[in-house]
């Protein structure tokens, strides 16, 4: 008999074979699961059911040499998630996907709503389910909350998606301009549109990634904002609330999908990107 229990997941109590049991077993000694891991992981292969997975198209790599052709369409990410951020053809502008619907945020301020057959050259996504739920009071600066959302995180070595709802004192974002195939993500963000807002309402959406997989996504912190109204978005730069509502979505399953453009197939993507990331992606917070 098998009594299984997870986080956001209602018990399940089962009789099970015991050639079954036993192979489960190997597998937890082989993977070092959990038993609830374990079937879990199991019932969503056999199901075709993504659970806490994080689904990507395209690397940070490719970003920084400036592959911006599509790769994929917002309504194929959404096969695989309500959450997510990314870009858009030629990096013109900030993608946020949120409770299933996507958004673009442009260079000119506006933002609206994008239909699936929109193209993307990179994004990434998930099926948002919290593990953690906290509210953080005071938050002085974009440092301070990402040592405040460091706190709430199980380990340094998965990756996390992060959902931030609530009043925003003040917020800086920018929005990348469109930029010429091949043209490095330095050089595309230095011509970038800057917005800053006081008393915004709005979601703050992204991704935790560890250090070590900075070749395939932005390591650290990277949040999108969407206005409540949805009239406002865009990278977020900096930050200052009173009261923010924090989820928290921790992972240990990534998927990600290469592209096949030529592009893709011909740029050099050995070369570490950190400190190319790290300027096209927060030189500019204060």
């Amino acid at each position: 008999m098998l009594q299984l229990g997870m986080p956001n997941s209602k018990p399940l109590t089962c009789a099970v074979p015991a050639g079954v049991r036993d192979a489960l077993r190997q597998r937890m000694e082989r993977t070092g699961e959990s038993l609830d891991q374990a079937v879990s992981a199991c019932l969503a292969e056999a199901l075709d059911v993504e659970l806490h997975s994080i689904f990507q198209v395209s690397t940070s790599g490719a970003l920084v040499q400036g592959v911006y052709q599509a790769a994929t369409t917002i309504g194929d990410v959404k096969r695989h998630g309500d959450f997510g951020l990314g870009t858009f053809v030629g990096l013109d502008g900030e993608g946020i996907l949120l409770d299933g619907r996507g958004y673009r945020a442009g260079s000119d301020g506006t933002v609206s709503e994008v239909p699936d057959s929109m193209p993307a050259p990179f994004w990434v996504a998930t099926k948002f389910r919290a593990d953690v739920r906290e509210t953080l009071d005071g938050i002085q600066s974009w440092a301070d909350l990402c040592a405040r959302l460091a706190a709430l995180r199980p380990s340094e070595n998965l990756l996390c998606a992060i959902r931030i709802d609530g009043v925003f004192d003040f917020i800086h974002v920018r929005v990348a301009c469109k930029a010429e195939s091949g043209v490095g993500l330095v050089e595309a963000t230095s011509h970038q549109a800057e917005f800053q807002f006081e008393n915004l309402e709005g979601t703050l959406v992204g991704f935790f990634t560890p250090t070590y997989v900075r070749t395939i996504n932005v390591p650290g912190y990277h949040l999108h904002l969407l206005s409540t109204d949805h009239q406002h978005g865009g990278h977020v730069l900096e930050v200052r609330a009173r009261s923010l509502r924090v989820a928290i979505h921790t992972t240990n399953d990534l998927h990600v999908v290469l592209p096949e453009s030529a592009a893709f197939l011909h740029a050099d993507l050995n070369a570490d990107p950190t400190a190319a990331l790290a300027r096209a992606e927060g030189a500019q917070r204060g």
